[in-house]
């Protein structure tokens, strides 16, 4: 597994080698379900929750553009739809050359089920780019925020 500098030993401290593998390794094979015919753009995601399990998903298109949903939500709503409720990590592949990165959107439903957690970014190459959450989405806003109206 290759890895990029990027921000690599302080955004990976708390996920094990072989976690990290694991995760990379199902959010690639999660892309080659995708369902994409408009974009072209398959992405793959695999999320660990804090039960050690992981779920992948891919990202769905839909000739309604709006309607379409991304790898990193359909992976996090499957473990949640299993009982999940705490994310420690997520990868999410494309087969490009460039990295991908988690749309807006994508980023606060990550934020809902993870104060923070490593981002793992990974390009056809097998090559990773390796962030936070708090990075990626800086004084976001969560459930806490909500002044005991949960």
């Amino acid at each position: 597994m290759k890895r990029d500098q990027l921000q690599t030993r302080g955004a990976i401290k708390d996920l094990e080698p072989e976690l990290m593998a694991a995760l990379i390794n199902q959010a690639q094979s999660a892309y080659r379900q995708a369902y994409v015919p408009y974009s072209h753009y398959p992405v793959g995601a695999a999320v660990l929750f804090s039960s050690g399990r992981i779920y992948s998903g891919c990202n769905v298109e839909n000739a309604s553009y709006g309607l379409t949903v991304c790898a990193e939500r359909n992976a996090i709503f499957r473990g949640v739809a299993q009982g999940e409720r705490e994310l420690k990590g997520i990868a999410i592949a494309v087969p490009t050359e460039g990295f991908p990165s988690p749309c807006g959107a994508c980023r606060q439903v990550i934020r809902e089920f993870a104060v923070d957690c490593p981002v793992i970014l990974v390009n056809g190459q097998g090559e990773t780019k390796v962030t936070r959450l708090k990075t990626l989405l800086p004084d976001a806003f969560g459930p806490e925020d909500l002044g005991g109206l949960v």
